[in-house]
């Protein structure tokens, strides 16, 4: 199938509709039926069991335990760094944010304004900063951690599509992060704002974090805000702080500075799409 074939089937497809029946599956406790479905999994995408801290795929009650499985103590040491990966996964894009724009893909952009849901207030706070998307795709670990020591000041869920995330869709689709329902992590450290953004993608049943548990479902349609600046809810770096349910994209924003990325992440003046990271290592330095 052509690419533009696979981004126009994206548009014709009950992407709710599927959504919802993978995350009933995901979730079923079916014996021996959910771990032929793992097994087949891990075998289909190569999935490294061995730095899993449980590698008995028969442990695993439901699909979405097997996919949301903790690593080794160990498996992903932390680098020495201002920025670290917060994910396993490959680079979509990283770069300097030009004003209020980020870049998605060629042809492509969508503003940081869209992205946090509207608030133009927040978004202000990352004009001509740097910015970073990462892909998890379906053999990846698939909870995220912090890159950097954070206190937590508000979680906004934003409702949007479902369009799945992976390259060629991100080529296709226009504004493609800021479209896709998500939810907008802010939190304050040592060098200002930052924002974490989970982005949902078709059939991720539900996205959830550490302070909160699942925030999808429900899905109210509606923009949902939750306010944590009278709360002391701190998390170090390299903390887990949440996890996807079925893979998809981070996205996060960081405020103007000498930012420096790791050379191995950058090509001529952008991101490397489709390089491979893992959590862990160094994305930048100040």
């Amino acid at each position: 199938m052509s690419d533009r074939s696979a981004v126009l089937l994206q548009y014709l497809l009950p992407k709710q509709a599927i959504t919802r029946f993978g995350g009933l599956v995901a979730g079923a406790r079916m014996g021996a039926i959910t771990t032929a479905i793992i097994r087949r999994f891990v075998a289909r995408y190569d999935v490294n069991m061995a730095e899993a801290a449980e590698p008995d795929i028969a442990a695993y009650p439901s699909f979405n335990e097997f996919f949301t499985r903790a690593l080794k103590a160990g498996a992903r040491p932390l680098a020495d760094a201002t920025l670290l990966c917060p994910v396993d996964g490959r680079i979509s894009q990283v770069g300097t944010i030009k004003g209020k724009q980020i870049f998605q893909a060629k042809g492509h952009e969508f503003s940081s304004t869209a992205l946090v849901g509207g608030d133009a207030t927040l978004a202000a706070q990352f004009d001509d900063g740097i910015f970073a998307n990462i892909y998890l795709s379906p053999r990846d670990y698939h909870r995220i951690h912090m890159p950097a020591a954070g206190r937590l000041v508000r979680m906004i869920y934003v409702p949007g599509d479902l369009f799945s995330v992976n390259p060629v869709t991100a080529r296709g689709v226009p504004g493609l992060f800021a479209r896709n329902e998500r939810v907008v992590c802010v939190f304050e450290g040592i060098h200002g704002p930052w924002v974490l953004v989970l982005v949902g993608a078709t059939i991720v049943g539900s996205m959830a974090t550490t302070w909160h548990g699942v925030v999808n479902p429900p899905r109210p349609g509606k923009v949902v805000e939750w306010d944590y600046r009278d709360q002391q809810i701190q998390l170090k770096k390299g903390e887990e702080m949440g996890r996807f349910l079925l893979g998809s994209t981070v996205v996060m924003l960081f405020p103007k500075g000498p930012w420096s990325f790791n050379p191995a992440w950058l090509g001529e003046d952008l991101g490397r799409p489709g390089s491979a990271v893992q959590l862990g290592e160094a994305m930048a330095n100040r």
